[in-house]
């Protein structure tokens, strides 16, 4: 085997895909908005069933995640852990896109989890 032949398919190597969809998405401007919408997709995960079954992310827009909440009761609850649920979401992968919540109240007679 001559010897540049081993060196050739070293440097024609496969790049891992996220490191590559990252650069791309870096390059487009498209950061920040495409990580809040992950965070918005990953809210059951973020704050677990019960916040998940009471609530839902449902928007991401410069650096506020808005969540709709099923009732009055449960956003005053859920206001007081905001901090609680930033520092959970901030240690996710570019979690920090995200620098407030907005809680919500959600539409009148229907569930907020789960459409």
């Amino acid at each position: 085997m001559a010897p540049n032949s081993e060196s050739g398919r070293l440097r024609n190597k496969p790049a891992p895909v996220a490191g590559i969809v990252d650069r791309v998405i870096g390059s487009l401007g498209l950061a920040q908005g495409y990580y809040g919408w992950l965070i918005v997709s990953q809210w059951p995960e973020i704050v677990g069933e019960y916040y998940a079954d009471r609530s839902r992310a449902f928007r991401f827009d410069d650096g506020e995640l808005q969540v709709a909440v099923e009732d009055p009761v449960w956003r005053q609850q859920m206001a007081m852990d905001t901090e609680k649920i930033l520092e959970i979401i901030h240690a996710r992968p570019y979690g920090r896109v995200v620098k407030k919540l907005r809680l919500v109240r959600g539409e009148k007679g229907t569930r907020v989890h789960g459409d």
